[in-house]
């Protein structure tokens, strides 16, 4: 299993000293779509620049112009870049076929789908490398967890292209890591805790 960072508030040095204090544990680093809307595609640019090792994700969350918003992803270093499922499918196709072409990833955000599991086999029929159940900050206010959406996407597609993402901390990952999926995906818990080193190597020995 691999543990990815979400970074959604953040500037682009504050990403950077953060990412630092984390390349040791994590395995993705995600630039969070708030910061990409804030500040562009140059966290991503400056983040892979500075840590060409670590796997960098552009959570672009695209929804049209697949291949000019995904081909912007890829030039500024994006080695994962992700697309909305309820988009086209020729969007769909089109963030693929540059990413693929390029030598890079393509993660589907599943959030609001319905029917998760015919979704994800579609996407996987369209070659899309990781699908991702999430729940959003805005649903997580009522409530709401990935928890029932990664076991059901987990009846549709191998473990290993299984994301999960929402409000995932400390004390729940482990529920999650029980399942498998092969990505889990913490924001606030990691990216805001007090002393995010030690956050991070802990969630990541939870994992083993």
């Amino acid at each position: 299993m691999k543990l990815q960072m979400a970074i959604d508030r953040a500037d682009i040095q504050e990403a950077l000293a953060l990412t630092e204090q984390v390349a040791s544990w994590v395995d993705i680093v995600e630039v969070g779509t708030p910061v990409i809307m804030r500040w562009g595609l140059e966290p991503v640019r400056q983040i892979k620049a500075a840590f060409p090792k670590l796997t960098v994700l552009a959570d672009t969350k695209i929804v049209d112009g697949g291949a000019l918003e995904c081909g912007d992803a890829v030039a500024a270093g994006a080695d994962i870049v992700t697309v909305l499922a309820l988009a086209d499918e020729a969007t769909i196709t089109e963030v693929v076929k540059v990413a693929h072409e390029n030598g890079r990833k393509v993660m589907a955000d599943l959030i609001t789908v319905s029917d998760i599991a015919m979704a994800a086999k579609r996407l996987m029929e369209l070659k899309v490398d990781y699908i991702c159940v999430h729940t959003g900050v805005d649903a997580q206010k009522s409530g709401r967890t990935p928890m029932s959406d990664l076991r059901t996407i987990l009846t549709a597609i191998p473990q290993e292209q299984a994301a999960v993402a929402g409000g995932i901390c400390l004390e729940t990952l482990p529920d999650y890591a029980a399942l498998k999926p092969g990505i889990l995906i913490v924001g606030s818990a990691l990216a805001g805790a007090e002393e995010p080193s030690k956050m991070a190597q802990r969630m990541k020995e939870a994992l083993v």
